[in-house]
């Protein structure tokens, strides 16, 4: 789909957006979107994150200077090392829309991720839709690398944008903390899988906008809908 996002303004109802035939106007109520890149290639590395953004900011320095943009990782199939790109497989760039713009180009590009490249295609465009329960693979909250102080500084960090949902660390599927990490150059830095429930649309939302701790434009602090097994929607 082509869509024009030199004024990215008016927006359809349906999802993803339609810019050709616009219903409504965009209301700083809802400023940020999904901005979702098919992808061409066979492997990513498992760790990623800082690679892929190194790799985007290349092509637009201005994204180092910006707080308010999140990378989404890549998923696919983990297998020895890497990461293997399916048919599913996509590049999700959350963004306020006016800064649309500056990632939109990265259409038709090739990036370099370590030892891999991918190519993308021309991205769609999607609202955010708020769900009563999201997930981030991994938040990286600096200074707490154990669960229960982790936990309690997420619970203040949620509090502080409002939001009233409960935090939760997801589990392995031996009971225990499910502990991330990330490389950002010669360093580790450690992280938790975390789910927010019991979230009302507006704190929804927020969290989907704002994210919480650090680190998101490299995959972290990203939250996303969690899928009910079963929900035919």
């Amino acid at each position: 789909m082509v869509v024009d996002c030199s004024l990215p303004t008016q927006i359809l109802s349906e999802s993803p957006l339609n810019l050709t035939k616009p219903t409504e106007v965009l209301t700083p109520h809802l400023p940020y979107i999904d901005l979702i890149f098919n992808l061409i290639g066979e492997t990513v590395p498992l760790d990623h994150g800082y690679e892929l953004f190194s790799a985007i900011a290349h092509f637009e320095p201005e994204l180092h200077k910006l707080n308010t943009v999140g990378i989404n990782t890549i998923a696919g199939i983990p297998k020895e090392g890497v990461i293997q790109l399916t048919k599913n497989s996509r590049l999700r760039i959350r963004l306020p829309v006016d800064q649309v713009r500056l990632v939109y180009p990265l259409a038709g590009k090739s990036l370099k991720i370590g030892k891999h490249t991918i190519r993308l295609g021309i991205p769609e465009i999607y609202l955010l839709e708020p769900a009563e329960r999201l997930r981030s693979r991994i938040v990286i909250i600096q200074s707490y690398q154990e669960p229960e102080s982790f936990l309690a500084a997420a619970q203040r960090q949620l509090e502080k944008l409002g939001i009233q949902g409960k935090a939760f660390i997801t589990k392995n599927t031996d009971g225990s903390p499910k502990r991330r990490s990330i490389k950002i150059k010669r360093f580790t830095v450690v992280g938790f899988g975390l789910e927010i429930i019991n979230l009302s649309d507006e704190d929804s939302l927020t969290l989907l906008r704002y994210g919480i701790g650090g680190k998101r434009k490299m995959g972290c602090g990203v939250f996303v809908p969690v899928k009910r097994k079963g929900n035919a929607s």
